[in-house]
């Protein structure tokens, strides 16, 4: 699966987008397919100010 991974603070630049193995749900969980999602630029400004 692909997602974006953070291992560092800082702004935007720090989002890098990796292939991960997919993951698979425990007892009682259920797994989901998300096809989209979306970075809120308000997020990335936050991140930007946490350092």
């Amino acid at each position: 699966m692909r997602a974006v991974q953070i291992t560092r603070f800082g702004g935007p630049e720090v989002l890098d987008v990796v292939d991960l193995p997919d993951p698979t749900p425990g007892e009682g969980q259920q797994l989901f397919d998300v096809s989209t999602a979306g970075v809120n630029y308000a997020d990335t400004h936050h991140r930007l100010s946490a350092n």
